[in-house]
């Protein structure tokens, strides 16, 4: 006979009764809620009317063959490090595995935390009608995500170095002109200048620093270059390059991120979940609109607003993709940088619809149609 929920204490249950919970029928199961860990995994599964009938600590390799033996049911993670993976076994075995943003997830936690009482909430917050699932990548999908994601800290990486040697050189007294292509430029004649301006030790540093960042560039380079040929491989990519500023560094971030856009029911959702939308904060009928929430993929984000950016300063292409009409509406009234981030999130609404109708941009004549549909 199955145990009541209120029967069982989680916080402070004894052995016979979490005996008792696994020794029932696994086919009594109808949710299950994991919480991931590293070696580890605790299980909390409800039946049809929402009394616990497990509750279990797995070891990893215990998980796939347990549920290989269990009916299907409705299983909830958190997506996390390795939720994708699980997900995909968990789903080739029948299941029907779903991932959940953490933060959705906390609300449904009750009492002080635990494992068994994150892998509870889990299993509450995956039953609800209006939470909002995570699609779950695949392996192709992670690897270039990967891509991107080294990509990315050598990017940061080179920053840092080229920062370090503006600053090595301005405590010298010796300014450089902003952007990369000055420096390099300019390096050669600043590391020749006499030691009374530039000692030997330094000059050795800021060469050292220079031989880094050589070879990060060349890391740099052949990543990109990795990138840019799935990009031209992929239908999706090349799809969302005939959006406008958007090239396969964004496209196949964006393809890595959310495939094709299922889980947004419109380009509006996609923008807000990359925050590019006003951070709202209203109450009592009264709508408080600030800056933008900044919330979601913050890469991804940064990638759409360097996009604007360039279609901004080419105004000669604004009539060919058919931007022209909003774009010169929308600088009457906006400061520059706002009118940058108000069109990263068209072009972001743009892409999706793009992405999430298998078609490619149509400039000019159905660009309005196309934005209104995002």
């Amino acid at each position: 006979m199955l145990l009541p929920r209120q029967q069982v204490k989680l916080g402070g249950g004894t052995e016979d009764k979490e005996h008792a919970m696994s020794q029932n029928p696994i086919t009594a199961i109808a949710t299950v809620g994991i919480d991931i860990g590293k070696n580890s995994f605790h299980v909390f599964g409800l039946d049809q009317r929402g009394a616990i009938v497990l509750r279990q600590k797995w070891s990893r390799g215990q998980v796939e063959a347990r549920f290989a033996n269990m009916p299907p049911c409705l299983i909830g993670m958190e997506a996390c490090v390795g939720a994708h993976h699980l997900s995909r076994k968990l789903k080739a075995l029948g299941h029907d595995a779903r991932l959940m943003p953490a933060k959705y997830v906390r609300p449904y936690s009750k009492g002080q935390k635990n494992d068994f009482r994150d892998a509870e909430a889990i299993a509450e917050a995956v039953q609800r009608p209006t939470m909002k699932f995570v699609a779950t990548k695949t392996a192709d999908q992670l690897d270039l995500q990967a891509l991107h994601r080294v990509r990315e800290r050598l990017v940061s990486q080179r920053t840092g170095i080229i920062n370090q040697i503006r600053a090595f050189l301005l405590e010298r007294g010796i300014a450089v002109r902003q952007g990369q292509r000055f420096l390099r430029a300019e390096l050669p004649r600043i590391l020749a200048t006499p030691p009374d301006v530039l000692s030997p030790r330094m000059v050795r540093l800021i060469e050292d620093l220079a031989s880094d960042w050589r070879r990060l560039d060349e890391r740099v380079e052949s990543l990109s270059g990795e990138i840019e040929a799935v990009a031209r491989q992929d239908a999706d990519c090349e799809r969302l390059m005939s959006v406008p500023g958007i090239g396969p560094i964004i496209s196949s971030a964006m393809v890595a991120a959310i495939g094709r856009g299922e889980v947004f029911a419109k380009g509006r959702d996609f923008g807000a979940w990359l925050g590019l939308v006003p951070k709202q904060t209203s109450t009592g009928d009264r709508t408080i609109l600030g800056k933008i929430s900044k919330r979601g993929n913050r890469y991804l984000r940064v990638l759409f607003v360097q996009a604007a950016w360039v279609v901004l300063i080419r105004p000669k292409s604004w009539e060919r993709h058919g931007l022209k009409p909003w774009i010169e509406a929308a600088k009457k009234r906006l400061h520059p940088n706002v009118l940058a981030i108000a069109l990263a999130n068209k072009l972001a609404r743009i892409a999706w619809s793009v992405l999430a109708r298998g078609r490619n941009f149509e400039a000019r004549t159905n660009i309005n149609a196309t934005a209104q549909a995002a």
